[in-house]
């Protein structure tokens, strides 16, 4: 049966009496679960969220104040450039300023070149360090097997797993080499490109079974495979995800500066994602000068929390404003509200369990503020330009009071902040 919709195409009609329960996203991938440091991953854990310094490893402090404010900021794993003597020298020490400032995020070390040397040399490193990331195109050439084995097998005497992380940029030359000259002799060969993404599948699947058979467990092992290009990314990790159980860790590579590599990342894993595909992200963002490295970690919570996928802070919703809202009041309110929940949430995040879930409306007029601000736990709807001076806050979709006044603000903090006391109480600790 169909319904005319004016003059328009008619429509198939809507049996409303039967909602139909739809999920536009994929079951999870399943793969095995791998203990990086005592953080687990894999898919029957949430995607974990990841980071890398961009310190000189060699200067322990200031990697060390590095890490603390990644993983203050929700970085669940922290990588570390491990590619001289005196970064790797310089680790113990790096460790034991995280072990005065209270910080136990694990440590992954990064190598190419000489991680098979380095590991070796020093052992206390290599003991610190939660997970070895090798990348199979740069432990070699005429040695690479050699090099590879003596990292897995430093890997296997500290019982720390390791990811393989295959790059488009440095991929196994003689691997590639040897594929395109098979692909030449086939009757119809394939694109360049096609081999090229066959030939990083290639790499990280031998190199998996090669660590295994040195002698690293199934459950030890996580793969990525990065390209900086959003579709070439997707089409590498769905052949991959089809191809083994490992854990996948997620990135564009090389995402780029500001709005670029935030909207591309986005771009790239939102698909991945929503396709079940993916246990642990970093959102590689080239910083601007000066700038501050969380900005990675803030864009990966808020890519996975806009999926629904987890939640790490409460929501601001708040227009883009138009004619209606000439003053920029609204937006430096919304602006200020959105600071002072993720400011607060490293001593919500252990008081008040649950916070995270919250949502909080930032209106600017009465068009849709009132309606939106409904929606939220709790919202606010400023005036708009020329409208009655008054600004109505609603709790749980009721109205509680409204704000008029030069505190508008600081109530509103003070209304926030007795909601989060009252709906989600403070767990007594044991």
């Amino acid at each position: 049966m169909f319904v005319s919709q004016g003059r328009g195409l008619a429509c198939p009609a809507v049996n409303l009496s039967r909602p139909v329960a739809v999920s536009p996203f994929k079951p999870r991938r399943q793969t095995v679960t791998a203990n990086v440091g005592g953080v687990l991953v894999g898919s029957a854990h949430p995607v974990v969220v990841q980071s890398m310094t961009n310190t000189d490893t060699a200067d322990p402090a200031s990697t060390a104040a590095q890490v603390a404010a990644l993983a203050k900021a929700g970085s669940q794993i922290v990588r570390i450039t491990v590619n001289n003597d005196e970064a790797a020298a310089a680790v113990p020490e790096m460790f034991q300023r995280l072990g005065d400032l209270g910080v136990t995020v694990p440590i992954v070390g990064d190598f190419h070149y000489n991680g098979h040397l380095l590991l070796k040399k020093y052992p206390r490193t290599a003991e610190l360090l939660a997970k070895y990331r090798i990348n199979p195109g740069n432990v070699g050439t005429k040695h690479r097997d050699d090099n590879f084995r003596t990292i897995v097998e430093v890997a296997v005497e500290h019982q720390k797993p390791v990811r393989i992380g295959v790059n488009w940029g440095s991929l196994d030359q003689n691997l590639l080499t040897e594929m395109m000259d098979a692909n030449a002799e086939r009757p119809e060969p394939l694109a360049a490109k096609e081999v090229y993404f066959e030939a990083m599948l290639e790499s990280a699947l031998r190199s998996a079974a090669l660590a295994e058979e040195v002698g690293l467990r199934h459950d030890q092992i996580l793969i990525s495979a990065k390209i900086s290009q959003v579709q070439d990314l997707v089409t590498v990790y769905r052949r991959l995800g089809a191809r083994c159980d490992y854990p996948l860790h997620l990135g564009l590579t090389e995402a780029g500066l500001g709005t670029k590599g935030v909207v591309a990342t986005t771009a790239a894993l939102s698909i991945l994602l929503s396709e079940g595909i993916g246990d642990t992200i970093r959102v590689s963002l080239t910083p601007r000068p000066g700038g501050d490295r969380t900005e990675e970690v803030v864009v990966a919570q808020q890519i996975l929390q806009s999926l629904e996928l987890r939640s790490f802070t409460p929501q601001v919703t708040s227009c883009p404003g138009c004619g209606r809202t000439t003053s920029t009041y609204f937006q430096k309110m919304a602006e200020d509200i959105q600071n002072y929940l993720r400011e607060q949430m490293p001593i919500w995040r252990d008081a008040h369990p649950g916070v995270e879930e919250m949502k909080v409306a930032v209106m600017g007029c009465v068009v849709n503020g009132p309606g939106e601000s409904k929606h939220a736990n709790l919202g606010i709807s400023l005036p708009g330009t020329f409208e009655e001076p008054k600004a109505p806050v609603y709790v749980d979709g009721q109205l509680k009071v409204t704000l008029k006044g030069d505190a508008i603000v600081a109530e509103f903090l003070d209304i926030l902040n007795d909601y989060v006391a009252r709906t989600y109480p403070a767990v007594a600790r044991t």
